[in-house]
């Protein structure tokens, strides 16, 4: 198949929707299908307000539906909400041409946070965003559940997938943490308000809170909390060896829609400490994890849990199987000359 994505999230971006779109893509052309993405950086683009790492592309609906249209893509999916997606969305409902979106992120709540506004405000905008979509892809059956509450119905199970060439729990340990009191608290992810991760740090288990990632609130966080050992963004190897040779990884969020980073650590054979909220709820189980309104608490009880079930679960998420779910759920252009045409 030919298959269009048009996205808002793109790299040098970094958090679950980049990495999921990239996996997906290169898994879909591993299996010989031509994936075309429509990103940020192919133009003009302005720092979103409050979170200037985010880039919102100026773009005209023209421009992008003629980059669709030199395509002539088998499907076409929306990946986010902002305006390169918006713009996608108006071209494909003039000419009547079928499309997909997914749900990635709990942007009414992350707008609330940022802008004091009542999260229904936004949940409005979601509903007419996702309202004409052929199907609306979601990770989770909790995700699925607040969608279908908000009045969005035609809803298919897209999962996420973890690298198992890459994290595994015999990764290298990294050396920044040669002589680290244990047990060590791991966080990793973007470093936002929304992400709560205060609350982790706020906790007052022995140990060490290890914090890796950047972001917004990075600054604030690190000269209020100058315990924490803050080590910025890492990737690959170096970043499965974080996972491993942490002692617990700890998942603050409560708007999240999935958790990347757990299946991850999972998958490193690390044990998850989180609140019981969507996300967590979805991926973790008694023996993998501990969940808990008090965090201290999730953390004591996550530290109990035995690495091998750990890895074992987190090394069932595959990308394969999130591919072959993100097919099934794509909405198919029966007569691409028409989008030829176009």
């Amino acid at each position: 198949m030919k298959i269009c994505i048009v996205t808002d999230a793109w790299a040098p971006q970094v958090n679950g929707v980049v990495r999921t779109l990239h996996a997906v893509r290169a898994e879909l052309e591993g299996q010989g299908h031509e994936v075309k993405v429509i990103s940020p950086d192919l133009f003009l683009s302005v720092p979103c307000p409050t979170y200037p790492e985010i880039r919102l592309a100026m773009a005209r609906t023209a421009t992008v539906g003629s980059m669709i249209a030199d395509f002539a893509p088998d499907a076409i999916h929306l990946a986010t909400e902002g305006p390169l997606c918006i713009a996608a969305r108006r071209w494909c409902l003039v000419r009547a041409f079928p499309f997909t979106t997914a749900y990635h992120t709990q942007f009414p709540d992350y707008a609330a946070k940022r802008t004091g506004m009542p999260a229904e405000w936004f949940w409005r905008y979601i509903r007419w965003f996702h309202g004409p979509a052929r199907a609306v892809l979601a990770s989770t059956p909790s995700i699925r559940e607040t969608l279908q509450a908000q009045g969005i119905t035609r809803l298919k199970h897209w999962g996420r997938g973890v690298d198992l060439a890459c994290f595994s729990a015999d990764a290298p340990p990294p050396a920044a943490y040669a002589g680290l009191a244990r047990p060590i608290q791991l966080y990793v992810g973007r470093i936002a308000i929304e992400k709560n991760i205060a609350a982790f740090l706020e906790t007052d288990e022995p140990g060490t809170k290890v914090i890796v990632g950047d972001g917004p609130a990075r600054a604030v966080l690190e000269a209020r909390y100058p315990d924490a050992v803050f080590l910025g963004s890492l990737s690959g190897r170096a970043l499965a060896g974080a996972y491993a040779r942490a002692d617990v990884f700890v998942f603050p969020s409560r708007t999240d829609t999935f958790g990347l980073v757990m299946i991850e650590a999972l998958a490193c054979g690390t044990p998850v400490a989180a609140y019981p909220v969507t996300g967590p709820v979805d991926i973790l189980t008694p023996e993998t994890g501990c969940m808990a309104e008090d965090l201290g608490a999730a953390i004591r009880g996550a530290l109990t849990r035995e690495p091998a079930a750990c890895a074992a679960h987190g090394r069932a998420f595959t990308w394969a199987e999130s591919a072959r779910q993100f097919l099934e759920a794509l909405a198919p252009v029966h007569d691409r000359a028409l989008l030829s045409a176009a």
